[in-house]
């Protein structure tokens, strides 16, 4: 049987670099000809993560965000129309189903000048993906870039690309909110999948999305092959996230974050439940937005710098992985806040 990797299994080697300064290191990465990102960061489209603040606040930092799918088409519509007028026709991706409504949304979506659509599934190595990719490949050619997912192997991305999907989300299960892999015993460990996903000959983005807990795991999927990474719980609770603060005890403050596939969020949307394959929580506040993704540039120009790599196309060619043990998991971390007795 094989095993497969996730990201704590691994660390990258530290190698010789000639970069003498931080500010030398290009963190942009291409989406697609019209879309270019001065960093690999998209926001994923999640109703306790992306709103109108949160899409303007990425936009200005670099990043994307992806807009979701659970609410009105027009509502949705709004939204988008909104951040384009404000931002000058800047990059947003607008997410779709493969049934129903999915096709008024993405003719809504390219009447305003949105750049990119984003079909969402959760199994989206399906055949009503196939049939939604080729759709709008048939009506809008070029014009739009067709993102899709998720995936967690080599087949899969292989089969979305001729397709016609010009990005792929790779990752089934994963997130800290998503129980696909308990409730159905499917999924693959990320860092296994982008391994494998990066096989591919096709020429598609590879959008790394689940399981990103920190800067380090945004330098690993990006070495392991991803072009981008896409974030929902370090993005969650911050104030540009949608939700109202929630007051707990001692003064400690919260906002909601739930998965998609939650009962609460399936319920919301739709009325009903189906397969029940994510939870809701709270999360703690974190302030500003642009503080995290702060943060996370700061560590991935670092990352970039301890492999000797200029740029994230560099990063794919010099980086070198090596395994650790659970003792070396432990050791990775700062084990100093492990101890006990310390102060006793």
């Amino acid at each position: 049987m094989k095993q497969g990797l996730s990201y704590d299994d691994v660390l990258l080697v530290p190698q010789y670099s000639d970069i003498e300064s931080r500010s030398e290191i290009s963190t942009d990465s291409e989406l697609s000809e019209k879309m270019n990102l001065r960093l690999p960061i998209i926001a994923s489209p999640m109703d306790t993560v992306v709103s109108y603040a949160m899409a303007v606040a990425l936009h200005e930092s670099g990043a994307m965000a992806v807009v979701h799918r659970y609410n009105k088409p027009a509502d949705q519509a709004t939204l988008v129309n909104k951040f384009l007028e404000k931002t000058n026709g800047g990059n947003i991706a607008m997410a779709i189903g493969v049934t129903g409504d999915f096709e008024m949304r993405a003719q809504l979506g390219v009447k305003m000048g949105v750049k990119a659509l984003c079909i969402d599934v959760a199994h989206g190595h399906h055949v009503l993906m196939e049939r939604a990719i080729k759709s709008l490949k048939d009506k809008y050619a070029d014009d739009v870039h067709i993102m899709a997912g998720n995936v967690a192997t080599l087949d899969g991305i292989n089969d979305l690309a001729t397709w016609g999907a010009d990005s792929v989300r790779c990752n089934i299960g994963g997130g800290s909110i998503c129980s696909t892999r308990i409730q159905t015993g499917h999924g693959m460990p990320g860092l296994e999948t982008i391994l494998r996903c990066s096989r591919t000959t096709h020429d598609v983005k590879i959008i790394a999305d689940g399981g990103i807990r920190n800067s380090g795991d945004v330098v690993k999927a990006l070495a392991a092959g991803a072009d981008f990474v896409m974030i929902g719980s370090l993005l969650a609770g911050t104030i540009e996230a949608p939700g109202q603060i929630i007051y707990g005890k001692n003064g400690a403050t919260y906002k909601s974050y739930r998965g998609m596939a939650s009962s609460e969020a399936q319920m919301d949307w739709r009325g009903s439940t189906s397969s029940i394959e994510g939870v809701s929580s709270m999360v703690p506040t974190k302030g500003h937005v642009g503080n995290i993704v702060e943060g996370l540039e700061r560590g991935l120009r670092s990352g970039l710098s301890y492999s000797g790599a200029r740029n994230i196309k560099e990063l794919h060619a010099k980086a070198r992985f090596i395994r650790q043990t659970p003792s070396g998991q432990t050791e990775s971390a700062t084990h100093i806040l492990q101890r006990t007795g310390v102060f006793q």
